[in-house]
């Protein structure tokens, strides 16, 4: 198979590397020109990955325009980048039958996912998502890791499922691609909540409090956008959950915990060379809940404490004196 992997930073490159690997003709395509040649010549990506090397035979390119003849596209950028991506792709053309969203966000101006994004500016294509607990670290090292591939049209999603997957890389089939990235985008908000509470040094039940009330949040919020509930029970919801929120490879977690310890928003992304996608969601998704009146108090504490109007210690006070209520989503 002829695939392009479009964005290099630490899931492109991880994703990249197992699919050339695997034997498939990969291009690697970086925006900085600087960026891909060294790439090209160290066979690493110093930044994000270190210490893992590249595939020879990995194709790595700056330029656009000589990637999309591919198979199949996967998109490696951050949300807030893909309609651009996906607007440079429709005006050069390409003849890929699928594009494959790797990212974890929604668009902020249309609250549409990326799956959406990726048809409506390239409607000759099948747009999918690939998503679930799959750090980048631990998918460039090769460990075990399961994943879903979410799409419409479950013909094609089952050829590129067997083509995609590896001895160490399960890939799992969907036909609910909304819901799988309303939960990939919904779990970095509430792993922000578990940094936040691991950086103010409380313990496990805390954490173990915010992912289970946190599921009940996303599967809550689900049952207003006609998707499957049980997606929230799968890969791409509870067990990305878990890993994004205990995970010290996570972002939004790393986040979350800076937060929990004082510093402010500000200085914590300055410092960051990767996207803590749950910063840009929180905002999206509460603005998306409220409308629907859809009750979300974790999502409405991170929002409130990412625009500074309370301290870690008093909104999660706040949290625990909330009115009793029975178990339930």
């Amino acid at each position: 198979m002829n695939v392009s992997v479009l964005g290099a930073g630490g899931w492109g490159t991880a994703v990249a590397r197992l699919l050339c690997r695997e034997g498939h003709q990969t291009t690697l395509w970086a925006r900085d020109p600087a960026k891909a040649a060294d790439l090209k010549t160290s066979r690493v990506n110093a930044r994000y990955l270190p210490d893992i090397d590249l595939p020879p035979d990995l194709a790595v390119t700056s330029d656009l325009a000589s990637t999309l003849d591919a198979e199949t596209l996967f998109l490696a950028v951050p949300s807030f980048a893909m309609k651009e991506l996906i607007q440079k792709i429709s005006s050069l053309e390409t003849t890929a039958e699928a594009c494959i969203s790797l990212s974890k966000g929604l668009d902020r101006e249309t609250q549409t996912t990326m799956c959406e994004v990726i048809a409506d500016g390239l409607p000759g294509t099948q747009a999918m998502a690939l998503s679930g607990p799959s750090h980048a670290e631990e998918v460039g090292r090769d460990m075990p890791t399961a994943v879903v591939l979410a799409c419409h049209d479950l013909s094609l999603g089952a050829r590129l499922q067997t083509e995609i997957a590896t001895s160490r890389f399960r890939v799992y089939l969907s036909d609910d691609p909304r819901g799988v990235e309303l939960c990939a985008t919904i779990k970095n908000i509430i792993a922000l909540a578990t940094g936040i509470s691991d950086g103010l040094g409380y313990g496990d039940n805390s954490r173990a409090a915010l992912i289970t009330r946190g599921l009940t949040e996303m599967v809550r919020f689900a049952a207003a956008f006609d998707v499957r509930q049980e997606t929230f029970f799968g890969l791409s919801g509870l067990g990305d959950l878990v890993a994004t929120c205990t995970s010290q490879h996570s972002r939004n977690r790393h986040v979350g915990y800076r937060l929990g310890q004082g510093e402010p928003l500000a200085e914590i992304l300055a410092d960051m060379e990767m996207v803590a996608e749950g910063v840009f969601a929180t905002e999206i998704v509460y603005d998306m809940a409220q409308a629907r009146s859809i009750d979300m108090p974790i999502t409405h504490a991170v929002k409130v404490l990412l625009e500074g109007r309370a301290d870690p210690v008093q909104l999660m006070e706040t949290m625990m004196s909330r009115a009793p209520k029975r178990e339930g989503f």
